[in-house]
């Protein structure tokens, strides 16, 4: 007949498909998996230090993780190249989840925390506020999952510093959360 084998991915007159081991739907794509966190880049930065050879140049990413769900992660770490550097960043965030209590769609009580100069001020909010937050501060609470929530940043303009602050107040949230249980 055709000349060609059985099995090697032609067509089959019994209706058994090629008789390929992926099931016929392309050797070379992948399935792709949803991914548990969705993530992001918050800081991406070039760093050097001085050593008596010269100049050693490294990338620092700053990388917030959340399920949108009540959890929310952060990292903070360097490599000698950014991919390396955020993988390292999402691993680190992967440790250091918190879940984040609600109460009526928003937190259940007004928050501050420090870090170094950066203060954060969480407030709840009423049903159909959203999130108002700026800057490295919207991104944690949107990858949260907090619906309603108002929030300041006072002090620093710094972005790690100001992470480090919200998740301090996030902390204290679920920590006096517990105590009350």
């Amino acid at each position: 007949m055709g000349g060609g084998r059985q099995g090697q991915g032609g067509p089959r007159r019994d209706g058994q498909g090629g008789g390929r081991r992926d099931g016929g739907r392309g050797g070379n794509r992948e399935e792709r998996e949803v991914p548990e966190f969705d993530q992001t880049i918050v800081e991406l930065a070039r760093v050097t230090r001085v050593t008596k050879g010269g100049k050693r140049m490294r990338f620092r990413a700053t990388v917030v993780i959340g399920d949108r769900k009540l959890r929310v992660g952060f990292g903070v770490a360097k490599a000698g190249d950014v991919q390396a550097a955020v993988n390292k960043a999402v691993r680190q965030a992967k440790k250091r989840l918190i879940r984040v209590p609600l109460v009526k769609d928003t937190i259940p009580y007004e928050v501050d925390a420090k870090f170094g100069a950066a203060i954060v001020k969480l407030m709840p909010a009423p049903k159909g506020s959203g999130v108002i937050a700026g800057g490295s501060l919207r991104t944690v609470l949107e990858f949260a999952g907090i619906p309603n929530i108002s929030s300041k940043i006072l002090g620093s303009k710094s972005k790690i510093n100001n992470i480090k602050a919200a998740f301090n107040a996030l902390e204290q949230l679920t920590r006096l959360q517990r105590s009350k249980n």
